[in-house]
């Protein structure tokens, strides 16, 4: 899933390749991706692009008093391409959406059969839901902040920093990295970290994203990819040795989904336990 490093990326990408170019064409090639319909999409056509940029994990296109937002979801993406194809996509198929410009179109295309990517195109971005029930923005707290947002917070901290309502951004596999820079057990309770331990979150949760900002901007959009999975230590590397202590990295699974963590790192050396109610094993 694109997280906040590389929506940040993508919208810098456009900047640099769309904005100022009005829109030549706008393909809707997928029933489930439109979750507005007035303002109509071709009412973006001949508007020109102002600005790119996002909200958490939406990317939020700027036309005038109107806006495109997309959310990429689990397995969406955006395609660019220099020499944009003149028919319209098919329906059905992987592209959920194609807008063009005179120099340039991107398609947002989504893998699998589970259509998740959502577009909007509406006056204010708050009009879209996902949107307005957004907490702050991941990268905007100091540690203050953030201690005052989990105080109280009886959930694991992993659940915690990936609830968008609660931290916008932060996602399965950023929040991996984060805990592991930190040495914190995904499965610690949020509200009852110590100060220490509030300490090594907050500066994690900063280097970690703005590491991976660092190393996404400026970059093609069709290697952000790769180059999210080249700076990874812990997410996505079951069985490899933790680059930090050479233990093996572990996993928790669920039944659509998966998380990693270094158990010398951050439990203690403790396995957690392999299933959807998860606790340490005794």
């Amino acid at each position: 899933m694109p997280e906040l490093p590389e929506i940040t990326a993508l919208a810098a990408f456009l900047t640099d390749h769309a904005v100022g170019q009005p829109v030549a064409a706008v393909s809707i090639a997928s029933l489930n991706v439109l979750t507005t319909y007035d303002p109509a999409p071709a009412a973006l056509i001949g508007r020109t692009l102002d600005a790119a940029g996002r909200h958490g994990k939406f990317l939020d296109l700027t036309f005038g008093d109107l806006h495109l937002v997309l959310h990429l979801a689990r397995a969406g993406w955006l395609r660019w391409t220099d020499n944009p194809s003149p028919k319209a996509p098919k329906m059905g198929g992987p592209i959920a959406l194609r807008v063009t410009f005179p120099t340039g179109g991107f398609d947002i295309t989504e893998a699998g059969t589970k259509k998740s990517v959502t577009a909007a195109v509406v006056h204010d971005p708050q009009q879209v839901p996902g949107v307005a029930r957004l907490g702050p923005d991941a990268l905007s707290l100091d540690r203050a902040a953030l201690a005052t947002l989990l105080a109280g917070k009886t959930g694991r901290i992993k659940n915690v920093i990936t609830d968008q309502t609660v931290l916008a951004g932060i996602g399965n596999a950023y929040s991996d990295e984060i805990l592991h820079t930190a040495r914190l057990s995904p499965f610690a309770t949020a509200g009852r970290l110590d100060h220490d331990e509030l300490d090594r979150l907050a500066a994690a949760l900063t280097s970690v994203l703005t590491d991976a900002v660092g190393r996404s901007v400026g970059g093609e959009a069709a290697r952000l990819k790769g180059e999210k999975r080249s700076g990874l230590r812990v997410h996505a590397r079951t069985g490899l040795p933790c680059p930090v202590c050479g233990d093996t990295v572990a996993e928790v699974s669920f039944a659509d989904r998966s998380f990693q963590y270094c158990p010398t790192c951050q439990t203690g050396g403790k396995k957690l336990a392999d299933r959807r109610m998860s606790r340490l094993l005794r």
